[in-house]
């Protein structure tokens, strides 16, 4: 696989900086979806959580499908030893099935190109968003629901050896999932295949700009392309500037984001070093995690229509009945988490060593795996960030008043609109000064995209905020 993986970053990376594709442009793009909306009808009402039709509600235990697939809503207690001792209890989605989230790529015009689905999820603020070719679990693509097989979905599961570009698994959102993770893969296609009127045919360059849109590219989507990298080099041996087509705006900044992305010779810290840093947390830190029926959960109040935190903070399970035309399944009913606040995830990056690195932080979550994975340098999702007090969550200060020539980026992105309602968080990237400390706390520390991108080679080591970071970083 080693030869298929340098032919692979080599695909990824001309792709990455091609803004045109062969047949949509990127602006026209926007008006598609546009258009793709308007084509569904869809009816989305809040019902009682006692009335989900097709579930089993048993406050004494948890929420569960009839067929006892998809997954569930169960009590958890959580305790934890990092960075203090903490001990709280929450809902969280069990969701153990590993599903596929899947794109097909084909070169067209010598250009990789990534075919992407219009899809509709009920949970989504402006419901059609771009999300993989084929995004399923396994309850679906085996037919529990009785309905539909997705489409495409023997592209992956026949795919051969060489046309495997990009399989991992990687998680979900460590606080609302229980151990969730998804098989994230990229196979290429040589012969020509029918492509549906919901599909369309985008550059990885077309993908990072829109991006930059609110709510256009779907969480799943993100995750899978953070996947691509594109290989590694010495700083020396090459002139970035030949890399770039033509000078885009901000060509600075986007020349110094491509650098860090290549270059695998000017990192402040080495692999062994982060691997050693990663290891010492998790060998240090606690978490415990066991079942609570959902009537007892501490400071969680249930009632007829939703379950929610005593001071209205964090979230809430609600139940949704959902039609929507175009679905292997069209009317359903499930329950869904919905948020309390909008969340804040952001990066904060410096040039060290003449290469941009960016902090990132080891962070527990409920849910995870491994007890920690790798996440942006301030992930506010459970509060109001906005009014937090001043210094009490590292760096959010840094990225609040950041002067406006200084933020790189900023949007809002939808998280996942199968499980989450109306979930959107806003994604940001602020450049700091050369005078801006390389002490860090901790649970801290500087790392270049190079660096990330060879973490991201393996399983369960970034988290799904940071992945969706890294998606948003274009290059032209």
């Amino acid at each position: 696989m080693k030869y298929i993986n340098k032919i692979a970053d080599k695909l990824f990376l001309k792709s990455a900086l091609c803004a045109y594709g062969e047949y949509m442009s990127t602006e026209n793009v926007v008006q598609w979806l546009e258009e793709q909306n308007n084509k569904i009808d869809v009816n989305i009402s809040h019902c009682p959580l006692q009335k989900i039709d097709g579930w089993s509600v048993n406050y004494n235990g948890s929420i569960t499908h009839k067929s006892g697939k998809f997954f569930s809503i169960e009590g958890i207690q959580v305790e934890t030893t990092c960075p203090v001792h903490r001990k709280w209890q929450q809902p969280i989605i069990n969701q153990p099935e590993i599903g596929y989230l899947g794109i097909i790529t084909k070169k067209i015009n010598g250009v990789l190109h990534f075919l992407l689905q219009a899809k509709i999820e009920p949970g989504n603020t402006n419901f059609v968003q771009l999300s993989p070719t084929l995004q399923a679990t396994r309850s679906n693509y085996t037919k529990v629901h009785e309905g539909r097989s997705p489409l495409y979905l023997d592209y992956f599961i026949d795919a051969k050896k060489e046309q495997i570009l990009v399989d991992q698994l990687q998680s979900e959102q460590g606080g609302r999932f229980l151990h969730k993770r998804n098989r994230n893969i990229i196979i290429e296609v040589k012969d020509d295949i029918h492509v549906y009127d919901q599909f369309i045919w985008l550059t990885l360059s077309q993908i990072k700009t829109l991006i930059n849109h609110n709510n256009l590219i779907n969480m799943d989507t993100r995750s899978v392309i953070a996947s691509a990298s594109f290989g590694n080099y010495d700083i020396e041996i090459f002139d970035l500037i030949s890399f770039l087509p033509h000078k885009p705006e901000n060509y600075e900044i986007k020349l110094e984001l491509l650098k860090s992305s290549l270059v695998s010779n000017n990192s402040l810290y080495t692999l062994d070093d982060i691997i050693s840093y990663i290891t010492n947390i998790k060998s240090t830190c606690d978490l415990k995690v066991k079942k609570v029926s959902l009537n007892n959960l501490e400071d969680w109040i249930v009632d007829d229509m939703k379950i929610y935190h005593k001071e209205n903070k964090y979230f809430e399970v609600i139940a949704l009945n959902v039609e929507i035309g175009n679905r292997e399944v069209v009317k359903w009913s499930q329950p869904m988490v919905k948020p309390v606040h909008e969340g804040l995830c952001a990066f904060v990056t410096k040039k060290i060593n003449n290469t941009l690195h960016f902090i990132v932080q080891a962070k527990i979550e409920s849910g995870n795996l491994d007890i920690v994975e790798l996440a942006p340098t301030v992930q506010v999702l459970t509060g109001d960030y906005r009014n937090s007090k001043k210094g009490i969550l590292p760096f959010l200060d840094v990225v609040l008043e950041a002067n406006r020539d200084k933020v790189v980026f900023d949007a809002l992105q939808s998280e996942e609109g199968g499980r989450f309602y109306k979930d959107q968080n806003r994604y940001m990237m602020v450049l700091v000064d050369k005078d801006f400390s390389e002490d860090l706390p901790d649970n801290y520390i500087w790392m270049t995209l190079n660096q990330l991108q060879t973490f991201l080679k393996f399983n369960n080591y970034l988290n799904i905020q940071l992945r969706s970071l890294i998606s948003a970083i274009s290059y032209i």
